[in-house]
């Protein structure tokens, strides 16, 4: 580490603590030329994340998006934004455990739905109608015979 003073690459940590909901470490530094002391940080460097869309493009992981299909789905329904949120918190760490650099949007998707599907169950079928689109009556009615099965 180069001091900010003098510019002397030697020094030594004074003290060192986490901060930012530890996601970082704070470093106390005291120059061994000049004693004088200052603050570094360190952080992980996250590689963001991709998202393969179903045609093959590619676009950096929006956890906004995924907050908007859910509040979609769950219109009118008794469901606060804190739980929208946990749903989300929940799905994006499940990604960045699971996944280094890209993961395919249908992953998301099921995600979202299991966790849909232990909240709300009109949103589910809601969100799974827009998500799986699709294209009859019929494929509607199995989804919900599927729904109810697992109920009974």
């Amino acid at each position: 580490m180069k001091c900010p003073f003098c510019g002397h690459t030697e020094d030594k940590v004074i003290d060192s603590r986490s901060s930012n909901e530890d996601k970082s470490v704070r470093r106390r530094r005291e120059c061994e030329q000049c004693k004088k002391r200052f603050t570094t940080y360190e952080y992980i460097e996250e590689v963001p994340l991709m998202v393969i869309k179903k045609d093959g493009r590619r676009e950096g992981f929006d956890r906004n998006k995924i907050i908007s299909g859910i509040l979609k789905a769950c219109e009118k329904r008794p469901v606060g934004m804190e739980k929208v949120e946990a749903i989300v918190d929940k799905v994006e760490k499940e990604l960045q455990k699971n996944f280094d650099k890209e993961v395919k949007a249908g992953v998301i998707g099921e995600c979202v739905m299991e966790n849909l599907h232990k909240l709300d169950e009109v949103a589910y079928v809601r969100f799974a109608s827009v998500y799986r689109q699709f294209k009859d009556i019929n494929q509607f009615m199995k989804e919900l015979k599927d729904l109810l099965s697992k109920r009974a």
